[in-house]
């Protein structure tokens, strides 16, 4: 793949992340009030929460620190990107990362909080941009470690001589 269409490649799976995550924050804030909470199936429910944190509600109210870990981090990832546009697969944790972290900071600009709805037990609630996040750092590993190895195929070794010789 060409480095433009790499980067075609990631632009459209951040924008994709972005349009999702916007969509579906959107019908929660619009179908739920803050705070409700509805059982989907066994295990899962959909609720209406604001998190001031980073993903999964982690450093919460973390202000200025949170910003700037934030940007820093985005600005590695770009460099990162651009020094690696040929690696096999990289446009997919970049777009899956960037979308993500796009995804909520819009809702923090917009509203100072992002919206989450997801809830399993026993765990913070999260959202789309927080799965693709998660889904990013996955595939980010993947392509730094590349796809896995078999191990060497064990060549028998030669019998062991039989102590009279024979």
């Amino acid at each position: 793949m060409t480095p433009a269409r790499t980067t075609l490649a990631a632009g459209a799976v951040a924008a994709g992340v972005v349009a999702l995550d916007q969509l579906t924050k959107a019908l929660v804030r619009d179908g739920l009030r803050l705070g409700e909470r509805r059982d989907l199936v066994a295990g899962l429910d959909l609720v209406n929460v604001r998190n001031s944190g980073v993903a999964f509600g982690f450093l919460s109210d973390g202000g200025v620190l949170l910003v700037v870990g934030s940007a820093f981090a985005l600005l590695a990832l770009v460099i990162f990107f651009f020094t690696h546009t040929g690696r096999t697969l990289v446009w997919l944790p970049t777009g899956l990362l960037l979308g993500g972290a796009i995804g909520n900071l819009i809702d923090r600009a917009s509203a100072g909080s992002v919206t989450d709805f997801v809830k399993f037990p026993h765990f913070p609630a999260f959202n789309v941009a927080d799965i693709a996040i998660t889904f990013g750092v996955v595939a980010l590993i993947y392509v730094l470690e590349g796809p896995p190895r078999r191990k060497a195929e064990a060549v028998p070794a030669e019998p062991a001589a039989h102590p009279d010789g024979a």
